[in-house]
């Protein structure tokens, strides 16, 4: 089937118009049109190859709500793709986040639509190197957050996620914890323990290039705006916003808060995925986009599903290994 030849057809305009009818505030009809029939294709072609789409905050929402069975956190989604019946998973993400589902469903086929979907994050550290800080610091525990190869989590101690990072440091039974490899959530973590944290310098481009000065700006502009921000940003950003938290903490805390105007310091996709949930709340959209997640396509997801390729594989010690550092997270939380 090649895409191109893909029509918007009355039919197809039927199939996808629920769809449009959940995106439309954030979408133009006209974009609509591009975007339907290879929607159609895709949600018919995933019945037959008994396939399951995990789709993540940050991606686009003709992907997110158009072809996406179930959308989250990358933890998350790995954990819930593991639960379904399918003989296949696409994982609209990037690399980190598809072997992480291939460490919770390794007897599953495992596609990621484009391999060239990185993080800056994970690629900031490789598993020598935590084993040279394990020879460096010999005996403290490694905490390693999720987004990580699966090279560098067979070598931690522990697994955690942005939400739950302070709980798991706080649960080891040592004054002094590795944190990798994400420096700037590391110290937001120091930041309320008594434990010594030893930081890698990793950072996430999209995140790391908001800053304060930029805040102070939205919040003249906007007077009243309620500021979110990811933990993964600087700590001066940190400093300027009204809440810090996780992609799922924010939601959470705009559905119990439902503040008027809100700006998202995150990947801006993020805000297009969430104002749909949430129409009343006017979200003001700093656009800082993740050119990696960008990399995954309507095009590339049907094309994965038909040829079966990229397929992401992870060797059988390793999936072992990093599997024992997310369980005993799980174990924890």
């Amino acid at each position: 089937m090649d895409f191109r030849k893909l029509e918007y057809t009355p039919e197809v305009e039927r199939l996808t118009q629920p769809i449009f009818e959940r995106v439309k505030h954030v979408m133009p009809e006209v974009e609509w049109a591009v975007h339907a029939p290879l929607i159609a294709a895709i949600n018919e072609l995933k019945k037959e190859r008994n396939a399951t789409i995990l789709a993540h905050n940050y991606q686009t929402p003709e992907i997110f709500y158009g072809v996406g069975d179930i959308t989250g956190d990358s933890l998350a989604l790995a954990q819930k793709g593991a639960e379904v019946d399918a003989d296949v998973i696409v994982m609209c993400g990037v690399k980190f986040m598809a072997e992480t589902a291939k460490i919770m469903s390794p007897e599953k086929t495992v596609l990621l639509p484009d391999m060239n979907a990185g993080c800056s994050l994970a690629a900031s550290i490789t598993g020598a190197d935590v084993r040279r800080l394990k020879e460096q610091y010999p005996g403290v525990p490694v905490v390693t957050y999720v987004n990580a190869y699966a090279d560098v989590r067979a070598e931690a101690d522990i697994c955690c996620t942005s939400s739950n990072a302070v709980k798991i440091v706080e649960s080891l039974d040592s004054d002094k914890v590795i944190f990798i490899p994400d420096g700037y959530l590391g110290r937001w973590v120091a930041q309320q323990t008594d434990k010594e944290i030893i930081l890698w310098e990793g950072a996430c481009e999209v995140h790391e290039r908001f800053t304060a000065d930029e805040l102070r700006g939205y919040r003249k502009d906007n007077p009243g705006i309620h500021v979110m921000a990811h933990p993964e940003c600087p700590p001066d950003v940190l400093g300027e916003a009204d809440f810090v938290g996780s992609t799922s903490g924010m939601i959470n805390h705009i559905d119990t808060k439902r503040p008027e105007q809100v700006v998202l310091v995150t990947e801006c996709s993020m805000s297009d995925n969430v104002a749909i949930e949430f129409p009343d709340v006017n979200f003001i959209r700093p656009c800082n986009l993740c050119p990696h997640m960008k990399r995954i396509t309507l095009p590339k997801i049907l094309h994965a599903l038909q040829t079966l390729e990229p397929e992401v594989t992870v060797d059988a010690e390793t999936i072992d290994k990093a599997r024992q550092s997310l369980e005993r997270m799980l174990a924890v939380v």
